[in-house]
């Protein structure tokens, strides 16, 4: 067999070429084929760019939840009776806690980190519930963690109070006034899936940190290698160099994009209501933005290590944090709800999500579309600018 055979991502790649005929100007459309070519020749680049998206969706999609599920938590029971016992299966029957049991020390257990929280039962449980009595349950709760302790607080009251009104009600006894009773539908996602609204999100987190990495570092590398200078005193012009540079990491993007989408539907089962072309337009000018991302710090370093470090903290954490991913925008200080605004992730996670869950059409996401095409206007023009005052003397 030929060692120097072509493989199947270099025969994929060669099919393909002729789509840069027809959609770049000539010296572009060169330099876009020269540029594929050394994409499929790189496993480094290959391996980045198709397998790590798959593994960030499944590694993060089954790992984040922000759903309680399985809260430790140790029950002190000092009273030892029938009462006590239904509180204790109430808790345990929920589906939100596994029970531990307690050392006797309700601080002790919760200082152990074993358990976020101590239900405490005291002696005399059952004789307070039968004369009618507000029975006291004490719970110890660890406050380093104050959003996991709020969950917590939360779910054990609402259970101990229900098996409460449960043990009042088995005694002939009234049941303890309650606030009126509402009656909740959730719209777009009734079974309240988290995957519904974890995996989406995971698209754009994915998407900026690739197409941003991956453009900073190969371009940066040119730079310090010398080989950009010597495109750059050939007669191509800048835009052919950033269409040429970009037009092959836009066709990995896509892929990259193809791959999240059917893991998303097959895997995760996470519903998509909205317009696939919609889908596709949002994520290419994504693309687009990210890429003029990435081309920009790489001009502006000139060095691997550089690119390295600015992409991470330009393009992950304002993903993460301040895209609306983990905490809502409706939430933040009035300054960074404004600082968002100028964060492309922020728009494309909107895009995203009302296009899976919402079925949201062109006038829903104008805005967003609207926003994203003008950074992917304004920051190509910022790198074509930065290419032009490289090549004049």
């Amino acid at each position: 067999m030929d060692d120097h055979s072509p493989g199947i991502f270099e025969r994929l790649a060669t099919r393909t070429e002729g789509i840069f005929d027809l959609v770049l100007p000539r010296r572009a459309a060169a330099l876009a084929r020269k540029e594929a070519r050394h994409i499929v020749r790189d496993p480094y680049t290959l391996g980045m760019n198709l397998l790590l998206p798959l593994m960030m969706l499944l590694l993060f999609g089954f790992a984040i939840s922000f759903e309680p599920k399985d809260l430790a938590v140790a029950v002190l029971d000092q009273d030892h009776s029938q009462a006590s016992a239904k509180v204790v299966e109430a808790v345990q029957g929920s589906g939100f806690f596994k029970i531990q049991a307690s050392h006797g020390d309700p601080e002790k257990d919760v200082e152990s980190e074993r358990v976020k929280a101590t239900l405490v039962i005291p002696a005399g449980f059952q004789k307070s519930v039968g004369r009618g009595e507000d029975p006291q349950i004490q719970v110890m709760l660890d406050g380093s963690d104050n959003a996991a302790a709020s969950v917590v607080e939360g779910y054990l009251g609402g259970v101990v109070n229900s098996a409460w009104s449960r043990l009042q009600v088995e005694r002939g006894q009234p049941a303890p006034l309650e606030p009126l009773e509402f009656k909740t539908r959730y719209l777009f996602n009734p079974e309240q899936d988290g995957h519904w609204f974890i995996v989406p999100g995971l698209l754009v987190i994915i998407l900026g940190l690739l197409c941003v990495l991956m453009t900073a570092l190969t371009v940066a590398k040119e730079w310090e290698q010398g080989s950009m200078e010597l495109l750059l005193s050939t007669p191509i012009r800048p835009m052919d160099i950033i269409l040429g540079k970009v037009a092959p990491y836009v066709g990995l993007g896509l892929f990259d994009v193809a791959i999240v989408y059917v893991a998303a539907r097959v895997v995760f089962h996470v519903p998509f209501e909205g317009s696939h072309l919609l889908f596709m337009l949002g994520s290419f000018l994504f693309l687009l933005v990210a890429l003029s991302q990435g081309l920009l710090i790489s001009v502006g370093t000139r060095n691997q290590q550089v690119a390295f470090q600015l992409s991470m903290m330009l393009a992950m954490l304002p993903t993460m944090l301040l895209s609306g991913f983990i905490f809502p925008i409706e939430s933040m200080p009035l300054f960074f709800r404004i600082f968002t605004a100028v964060l492309p992730p922020r728009w494309f996670m909107t895009i995203v999500r009302g296009l899976f869950l919402k079925g949201s059409g062109l006038g829903q996401l104008a805005v967003p579309f609207t926003v994203l095409a003008l950074m992917a206007v304004l920051l190509t023009g910022l790198a074509i600018r930065n290419f032009k005052t490289d090549v004049e003397p």
